[in-house]
């Protein structure tokens, strides 16, 4: 199957944000940024136990709000910095929707909004 009508999305993240681009007709033509995604992230807790179960919720709610800007995805690239992309790739796989999309992943500094468009442009020709 050639590339043309896949829906490929790319996705920057670290533990704390995520840059989501995507074609601009959903299955053809250039990359576009998306979304801009936060992690709010875990608040200070004296019971380790809490604080690693809400950093735990905090993660997949991340992860649900990436996934809710990209439906039907067939491919998707994952590049930043951590170990949060192979987090995500798990959390892909386990998920219904998404367990037979092609996801690949490398790592890359923070760049800028241009920068990451190029980058996922040249990934996916």
């Amino acid at each position: 199957m050639s590339d043309k009508g896949k829906k490929q999305f790319g996705v920057w993240m670290d533990s704390h944000n995520a840059t989501i681009a995507g074609r601009e007709n959903i299955d053809r033509g250039a990359f576009v940024i998306l979304e801009h995604v936060k992690n709010q992230g875990a608040a200070g807790n004296s019971n380790e136990n809490s604080a690693n179960n809400h950093e735990v919720s905090q993660t997949q709610k991340f992860f649900k709000e990436i996934l809710s800007k990209v439906p039907n995805i067939d491919e998707v690239h994952i590049t930043g910095t951590g170990q949060v992309q192979e987090q995500f790739i798990k959390y892909l796989a386990e998920t219904a929707q998404y367990k037979h999309a092609v996801a690949t992943e490398s790592t890359a500094n923070k760049m800028s909004d241009e920068q990451l468009l190029s980058f996922f442009s040249k990934h996916f020709n």
